[in-house]
């Protein structure tokens, strides 16, 4: 068995149709969640990133999150998460900021006006927001995602990003407000 798999390795290594696609195990890994994040995506400090809000050149600049805890959250209208988080620790420097995304089935397909704050943005990709770049590309517990992919597998991932602007976990669609509010109050008592 070996054998043959040397013998096909080398083929695909002396093939010229292999050596000419441009990445032939390139749509693989995507569908398996890996990406090519945008080479620039880690050069900035979460204080540099801007996000588009509705209206033409409107952004929130994030240098105006400077000393608070943010968690950062892919959104949809027709998915439920609550805001109890926001609620419980506003008033102590914490701040929710979501995005409305309808990559995963469709469940946010209202217009940047009928949608919240921000506009649509694609949380995977090459168009990604650079906000999503960046979290992708920071080192931290959890950022990987699922057995170390980058790509976002459905609405509510959550990342969680010190009064530093240090991203410092990830967490999946199915993580509850309850399993991250103690995370967040050792990121306020610090």
């Amino acid at each position: 068995m070996s054998r043959r798999l040397a013998t096909f390795s080398r083929h695909l290594s002396t093939s010229s149709k292999a050596s000419s696609s441009p990445d032939m195990f390139g749509a693989i890994k995507s569908k398996l969640g890996y990406e090519n994040l945008p080479a620039d995506a880690g050069n900035k400090s979460f204080y540099d990133l801007k996000a588009q809000l509705p209206g033409q050149d409107k952004y929130l600049d994030f240098s105006t999150l400077k000393g608070k805890v943010v968690l950062i959250v892919n959104t949809a209208s027709k998915c439920g998460f609550t805001p109890q988080l926001y609620k419980d620790y506003h008033d102590r420097g914490f701040e929710v900021i979501g995005f409305p995304s309808n990559e995963f089935n469709g469940q946010e397909p209202g217009n940047d006006e009928q949608i919240a704050e921000f506009c649509q943005s694609k949380v995977n990709g090459p168009d990604m927001n650079e906000v999503f770049a960046w979290l992708k590309s920071q080192n931290a517990p959890g950022a990987g995602g699922v057995a170390g992919t980058t790509s976002i597998k459905w609405n509510f991932t959550k990342f969680l990003v010190d009064k530093n602007g240090k991203l410092v976990d990830r967490f999946g669609s199915t993580t509850t407000p309850a399993s991250i509010a103690p995370k967040i109050e050792k990121l306020l008592n610090a």
